[in-house]
């Protein structure tokens, strides 16, 4: 197994949603790997945790990445995330990502799940969860 291309996948899935129309159209710039202290907008995007499993193979390593991005806001309602999750979905599924090491074979969307967090459930959160098939292609 490798976990060796996990860093790269992240800064391509990063780096790929604030480059995407339809995502940047809706948060801006707002999109984070660790959410700033203090302020947060109102709506935003953000990386969050994952699972690796091995699938290497007689070619070489490879892994497969589960991981979550969530929608956040604090507005009435999940129609505002709502919108904004579909855009994530449409920008990381079948995404073609160069990674700074490794190669990404697949990326898929597998499931969300919205629901009310914070204090009397005023935070409205939707967490989509992606698997990404990752081979490691070794410099020569």
């Amino acid at each position: 197994m490798s976990y060796a291309m996990s860093q790269a996948l992240q800064e391509a899935v990063y780096q790929h949603l604030l480059a995407d129309a339809g995502v940047s159209a809706l948060v801006g710039g707002d999109v984070y790997d660790a959410v700033p202290a203090g302020t947060v907008p109102e709506l935003y995007v953000s990386l969050g945790p994952e699972t690796v499993l091995d699938r290497s193979d007689v070619t070489g390593d490879g892994a497969e990445h589960r991981f979550i991005v969530s929608v956040i806001t604090q507005s009435a309602g999940f129609g505002a995330a709502k919108e904004v999750a579909a855009a994530v979905s449409d920008a990381l599924q079948d995404a073609d990502l160069a990674l700074s090491r490794g190669t990404l074979v697949s990326m898929r969307f597998d499931r969300a799940t919205a629901r009310r967090t914070g204090r009397a459930g005023t935070i409205r959160q939707i967490d989509l969860r992606f698997h990404a098939r990752v081979d490691d292609t070794p410099t020569l």
